[in-house]
């Protein structure tokens, strides 16, 4: 996990000091994070879309920074990855405290072949990803995502901390 977080560093370093960085890679607190993604919701849909499944797994710090790595078969039916680092809001609105917002962004692999312009600066199966959602906490143990997947859809997420 620790050479992922280092490889995707410099897409947070643009929006982060030296010395948040340097608390997000120190991993002496913090917790793991199984997330499964049973459903995506393509907003175009077409018939050469096939279904789409993910499951991964992140280390969120006490300073909500994180860092994770997913496997998933993307809209092609292609076997896909995406390492990334992000960040967790909580918070947001006193009167939804269960609420949380987080982005990750970090290196995408999978789309190859007839379907390598399907994600943008893709480069031999590698390309950029930026994932943005919205989340609900239901315990402190589980909650709810909602990932928007560009302008090509929305992605349910579903995760399990334990430390």
């Amino acid at each position: 996990m620790g050479m992922a977080l280092l490889a995707a560093v410099p897409f947070a370093a643009s929006s982060a000091s030296a010395s948040e960085l340097s608390e997000a890679l120190d991993d002496s607190q913090g917790h793991w994070r199984l997330a499964v993604s049973p459903y995506t919701l393509h907003f175009h849909p077409s018939p050469e879309h096939r279904y789409v499944w993910a499951v991964g797994i992140e280390r969120q710090q006490h300073n909500d920074w994180l860092a994770g790595a997913s496997f998933f078969s993307n809209s092609f039916g292609q076997e896909s990855g995406f390492v990334y680092v992000g960040k967790r809001y909580t918070g947001l609105m006193a009167s939804y405290p269960k609420l949380y917002a987080q982005w990750s962004a970090g290196i995408l692999y999978g789309y190859k072949g007839e379907f390598k312009d399907k994600v943008p600066f893709n480069y031999r199966g590698f390309s950029p990803g930026v994932l943005v959602g919205l989340g609900w906490n239901f315990d402190n143990k589980m909650a709810a995502q909602l990932n928007m997947l560009g302008d090509a859809g929305v992605m349910l997420k579903l995760t399990y901390d334990w430390n």
